[in-house]
């Protein structure tokens, strides 16, 4: 059996032009939400990525239709005939909890396996379930699927212990055919809630406030068909716009919205790139020396969490003392022992790395566990000395559409590559188990 992995070698300044996608994060959310429609959704923009694969899949099994065609993915709704979803597909990626959402006001009873996707050991659905409860369902908890159920979902107010875009999102998409009004409190800001309400209201809703901290929803009866476009990738504009700094190269990215990503443009200033934006497009300019600095996750409009990984890859370059906290997942630091397998100075205490930068790195064999650990570790590996294999790539696939040939435009040295799996044991078991 041959596996498959990414190899990479080291690169000179990275320049160029990327294109970038349609957010992931919003397109799991509004697959999932046109589940809630009574006609057609066109959608633009949905990234070609493996868990839209899984979603294709699930919408196959439950009745609805799922198709792509030049460029878009329609969606038909009217013959969905189940509300039970595979626990194994459910499992295979994150935000399938969606679909107890977008399910449950349709059908009044959801049977849905664990999400699964990147595992950072702390990610709940406990604030899921609470708005579920507060609207009137009452949920069954088994070993590997658990069932919502509600005769009627009637509008609450729910209060978020913590702010999560996951249950804001997945709130909404409850309240949107409940009866009367919810209002959530210490809601999530982030432009992919924004992005959900605004092709709900498409087709027909009545969300008002998204973007902000309260957001009432007044429950409509149905809801229309209609044609949207997903917002653009802001996560993966930021990490290459990041390696533009690798080794003073000049990066644009191009159909992006430059206010989704203030905070991570003054962080890129801060260590030393230049920044240019248009009205939709961004250029980086590394300029060779970079600044050490400290960073803090937060959710939006702070650091992202999903951009610490790449960006301590771009600050093993920048001489001094870094330091990477994230209270956000303080378990998002499996990157950090595989790059040292690469000769980085990183020291883990609680939810922060302390990073020595400028030390030379030297090519050899990693594991990805994440998407965004799998970014971090093929910008480490472009400048690493020799040649870097990277293994656990399906994770890279969860979030890239074409992750080879994006690096490759802007003058990346990697490949997809395969190896006879018995060949690479000793290595790749090594790597995944540090």
């Amino acid at each position: 059996m041959m596996l498959k992995m990414i190899q990479t070698e080291l690169s000179g300044p990275l320049n160029g032009t990327v294109h970038i996608p349609g957010a992931k994060n919003s397109s799991l959310a509004i697959l999932a939400a046109a589940c809630l429609a009574d006609d057609i959704v066109k959608l633009e923009g949905i990234p070609t990525i493996e868990d839209v694969r899984v979603i294709a899949d699930i919408s196959r099994d439950i009745g609805m239709g799922f198709r792509q065609e030049k460029g878009q993915v329609i969606i038909d709704p009217r013959w969905i005939h189940s509300a039970t979803i595979d626990p194994g597909k459910a499992s295979n990626y994150r935000a399938s909890y969606y679909f107890a959402g977008a399910l449950l006001a349709k059908f009044g009873k959801v049977t849905i396996g664990f999400p699964g996707g990147d595992d950072f050991h702390a990610r709940p659905i406990d604030q899921h379930m609470k708005a579920f409860r507060a609207l009137g369902a009452e949920i069954q908890l088994f070993n590997d699927y658990y069932i919502v159920e509600a005769s009627v979902l009637r509008g609450a107010t729910i209060y978020f212990d913590t702010i999560t875009s996951g249950a804001t999102i997945n709130a909404m998409l409850a309240a949107v055919r409940a009866q009367g009004v919810t209002r959530l409190h210490n809601a999530a800001m982030d432009p992919e809630v924004v992005d959900t309400a605004a092709f709900l209201n498409l087709l027909g809703a009545r969300i008002f406030g998204a973007g902000t901290d309260s957001i009432r929803i007044e429950g409509v009866p149905y809801l229309n068909g209609g044609a949207y476009s997903i917002i653009p990738d802001r996560l993966i504009a930021g990490a290459f716009l990041m390696a533009a700094g690798l080794r003073g190269g000049r990066i644009t990215v191009k159909d992006v919205i430059p206010e989704h990503m203030g905070t991570c443009l003054a962080k890129l200033e801060e260590v030393g790139l230049q920044v240019e934006c248009g009205e939709n497009h961004i250029t980086a300019y590394g300029t060779g020396r970079l600044r050490a600095t400290r960073v803090r996750t937060g959710m939006y409009p702070g650091f992202a969490t999903d951009l610490q990984q790449p960006m301590t890859a771009l600050l093993l370059n920048a001489g001094g003392k870094s330091i990477v906290t994230d209270r956000i997942y303080p378990k998002r630091f499996a990157h950090v022992p595989q790059l040292r397998r690469l000769g980085a100075e990183i020291e883990l205490r609680k939810e922060s790395a302390f990073i020595t930068g400028g030390r030379p790195l030297q090519g050899g064999w990693v594991h990805a566990t994440d998407v965004r650990a799998g970014t971090c570790l093929i910008m480490a590996g472009l400048t690493a000395e020799g040649r870097t294999n990277i293994t656990g790539i399906e994770h890279i696939e969860r979030g890239y559409e074409d992750v080879i040939g994006s690096f490759k435009s802007i003058g990346a040295k990697l490949s997809m590559v395969e190896m006879d799996r018995e060949e690479a044991y000793p290595y790749v078991s090594k790597s995944a188990h540090q």
